[in-house]
């Protein structure tokens, strides 16, 4: 199937970009054709976020969505930033954090819900969107390495590889340009950036997990338009992370956890310290006696703009979070992934109406140097860097100094820009460095287990598949990781997905490494912090996976 422009995921990055194609078109009285593949089973099914919306992309891409009805309906009325500790919390005086940390005129909403109204959108201008249809391979053409499409729909292959009764083979969809829209970590992105080099010269990405429920609450408890942060307890100085919670729509409550990905302690779970987080007195008081109705885990990009790789290559481009345009200190980046997708479509447009095709878009990549997307995250350039090498006080405090430094004098800082010296895999210490953590056990009221949250997290993949998440050598988990790191696996996965199980438990002889592929929630930190980097993430047949309802 041959379009004028291919896009490989359907979250606000790939949407934004084809509804900015036809609205060009349609202005001109042309006419474009373009497709959005996307592996959920249906539009914004994977879609996870917090979410604080800066609606800054949206007010380009329809000045008149709030009478189109976008599902942006709570807007942020009071903002709290905390520091907690074990036995208490301070509250910080807003005025005391740089303009950009503020929430004004920003709206609480569920990310997956916009997405769908995109979805809607994009559709209803002539878009062809597939849900459902996951691509699992790059479509090169040889020798030259330009991408010409992708191969999408494989369905019907046993876990030994055979075809079953229901095989499709898939097809090739080609485009003059191909956007890779994937989201954080994408497999096509990462085959692409390796083939292409298009990291040289650029600190490595660096990432963070979230881990979110949704809650609904008692009306008596309900704050709509509260957006209240923390950063501190429970983890200590040097592992990176903080929380959010958003009171938002029918009495609900978005609260969730992010964990930087650079922490060294293998024994730290990401999962079970946002468990302990919701016990704090601060936190708990917001969800007692309310009900959780969903969970969700999603790797998340941190490395900001040092980290921005080339964003062309021959045949397309990176957009959105497969880029990573999120802007850490604001935890956001839903406006920075649509502007980008919009950036990227007039390129597009321009060269399919000059009757280009398969060339490098180099005027995308000048067009977001120039954009308001560089200007935002170069202004917060450093504040991941400090918090890495100085702890969360003094790299928050100094990050803070820094951002307001930037905000007086016109962007400026007086520490450079500062790189990001490894990856998050190379991040993680032997086990012998560390002692094991002793989690409390989950209560069932604020607290819960892995499993009973993936229940809740509609999760579900084709039995007779094979593993989705593969192992370049089988021997290395028990063989290197298990007796070098405790095998970080079971623990840095928030949906149970990686085991080691023994014969004899109590003796613990004979160990084997188990992977549960049909927990999995797509959160791709396998892939990121495997400190083998021995785990590939790539995609399981379409319509697999969780699925987000108001997420």
């Amino acid at each position: 199937m041959e379009y004028d422009v291919l896009i490989v995921g359907g979250g606000p990055a790939g949407l934004a970009a084809a509804i900015r194609l036809k609205q060009r078109a349609e202005k001109d009285g042309k006419e474009i054709a373009v497709a959005v593949l996307e592996k959920s089973a249906e539009i914004g099914g994977h879609i996870l976020s917090g979410a604080v919306i800066d609606p800054k992309a949206l007010n380009e891409l329809f000045p008149d969505w709030k009478a189109m009805g976008a599902p942006l309906e709570t807007p942020v009325t009071t903002d709290r930033f905390m520091v907690l500790g074990p036995m208490g919390q301070v509250s910080l005086p807003m005025a005391m954090l740089p303009p950009m940390m503020h929430n004004d005129g920003c709206y609480i909403a569920s990310l997956g819900n916009v997405t769908r109204w995109l979805g809607e959108q994009a559709e209803g201008m002539g878009v062809e969107v597939y849900p459902g249809m996951a691509a699992s391979h790059v479509v090169w053409d040889e020798p030259s390495g330009r991408v010409k499409g992708v191969v999408a729909g494989v369905f019907g292959i046993d876990k030994h590889g055979a075809p079953t009764g229901d095989f499709q083979p898939g097809i090739e969809l080609h485009g003059k340009y191909v956007f890779i829209a994937e989201g954080v970590r994408g497999s096509l992105a990462k085959t692409i950036t390796a083939r292409h080099k298009l990291q040289a010269g650029k600190s490595p990405q660096k990432y963070g997990i979230g881990l979110k429920e949704l809650w609904q609450v008692p009306p008596e408890k309900h704050q709509p338009g509260l957006a209240q942060h923390t950063t501190g307890w429970p983890l200590d100085e040097f592992t990176g992370g903080g929380s959010f919670m958003y009171h938002f729509g029918d009495n609900y409550v978005a609260i969730g956890y992010v964990v930087h990905l650079n922490y060294k302690n293998p024994f730290l779970s990401p999962f079970d310290e946002f468990q302990r987080f919701k016990h704090h007195p601060a936190i708990a008081e917001h969800l007692e006696g309310g009900t959780r109705i969903s969970y969700g885990a999603r790797a998340i990009t941190e490395g900001g703009f040092q980290s921005v790789p080339k964003l062309s290559f021959p045949g397309g481009v990176l957009i959105g979070c497969s880029a990573g345009f999120v802007n850490v200190p604001r935890i956001k980046g839903s406006h920075n992934a649509m502007k980008t997708g919009m950036l990227a479509a007039d390129a597009a447009y321009d060269a399919v109406m000059a009757g280009r095709s398969g060339d490098e878009l180099v005027e995308y990549q000048t067009a977001y140097e120039n954009s308001w997307v560089a200007k935002e995250l170069k202004a917060v350039r450093n504040a991941k860097p400090f918090l890495s090498k100085f702890g969360t006080t003094l790299g928050g405090a100094l990050g803070v100094f820094d951002m307001w430094f930037g905000t007086v004098f016109g962007g400026l800082s007086v520490f450079g820009t500062q790189k990001h010296a490894k990856t998050d895999a190379q991040s993680t210490e032997p086990a012998s460095k560390h002692k094991p953590i002793a989690y409390p056990k989950p209560d069932g009221k604020l607290s819960f287990d892995k499993l009973s949250s993936v229940f809740i997290s509609n999760t579900n993949h084709a039995e007779e598949q094979p593993a989705h998440l593969k192992l370049i050598d089988p021997t290395v988990p028990i063989r290197v990781n298990l007796p070098k790191y405790g095998e970080p696996a079971r623990l840095y996965c928030p949906a149970g997905v990686y085991e080691v199980v023994y014969a004899d438990e109590a003796a613990k002889t004979d160990p084997k490494f188990v992977i549960n592929a049909q927990n999995c929630v797509h959160c791709k930190t396998c892939d990121i912090k495997d400190p083998s980097q021995n785990i590939v993430w790539t995609t399981p047949e379409g319509g697999g996976g969780p699925n987000y309802p108001n997420m």
